[in-house]
């Protein structure tokens, strides 16, 4: 009797059990008439990173959140460390005196630090986007 289909292309390709050794096991690709497709038609497939379950991605808005507790907590610090530092201390700057809590004198020296640095960072930018500009 043959099938409606009986031709060569249904037949498996690839070693069958005639080909085996007597006694030898039948591997599992090769049972039940397996055809093994040839490596040119073999694409690997990667699957794609599981997400760990219940855990959400980080929003912009929870960064800002996160960056706004920071922030309060470091003035919260700093305020402890101007009301415990109110002793005066004698400021001199380019030829000006005066008179001023120490801490207040470091808060300004500190403020003066980061301007500063934000300048020179700020021109570093500009210089790289203008460099970028150049390049396109």
């Amino acid at each position: 009797m043959t099938h409606a289909r009986g031709g060569a292309a249904d037949r498996p390709t690839g070693p069958t059990h005639h080909d085996l050794p007597d006694g030898a096991l039948e591997p599992a690709e090769l049972r039940a008439g397996d055809v093994r497709p040839g490596a040119e038609e073999v694409t690997p497939v990667q699957p794609a990173p599981a997400k760990p379950a219940g855990k959400a991605r980080p929003t912009r808005i929870s960064g800002t959140w996160v960056a706004v507790i920071a922030g309060l907590l470091v003035l919260v610090v700093l305020l402890i460390f101007i009301l415990q530092n109110l002793a005066p201390a004698t400021v001199r700057f380019f030829g000006a005196e005066g008179n001023m809590p120490l801490a207040i004198a470091m808060l300004f020296s500190a403020i003066g630090g980061a301007v500063l640095v934000a300048l020179i960072g700020g021109a570093r930018i500009l210089q790289l986007r203008k460099q970028a500009r150049r390049h396109r």
